[in-house]
């Protein structure tokens, strides 16, 4: 259970990386709630899947997600490409991931 609580944590984050990209400096209600409350959530996820996983590797876990989740949302948006070299990487960092939760 902590292990997803730690995905959807890191889901969040990418959310509210996002949200905040699209808050125009916390000028825009919508975009600016949206960050708060998945802000607030992704932290509350994170700080709860630590009571149970090894900080390292979950604060490792979660931010990984987050990174390769904001790049994916801003790919589908189309505010970002993703050309062969960056896809190549987000793999990487996304087997990596998998790697530390195998050896946890």
């Amino acid at each position: 259970m902590h292990w997803l609580v730690l995905v959807l944590s890191g889901v969040m984050e990418a959310v509210w990386a996002t949200a905040l990209g699209a808050s125009d400096g916390l000028r825009r209600p919508g975009p600016t709630g949206l960050f708060a409350a998945s802000g607030t959530l992704s932290m509350v996820g994170l700080a709860w899947a630590m009571t149970e996983l090894p900080a390292g590797t979950s604060y490792a876990v979660w931010v990984g997600i987050g990174a390769v989740g904001t790049v994916l949302l801003a790919v589908l948006r189309r505010q970002e490409r993703l050309g062969l070299a960056r896809g190549a990487l987000l793999l990487v960092l996304v087997v990596c991931v998998a790697g530390l939760k195998a050896v946890s």
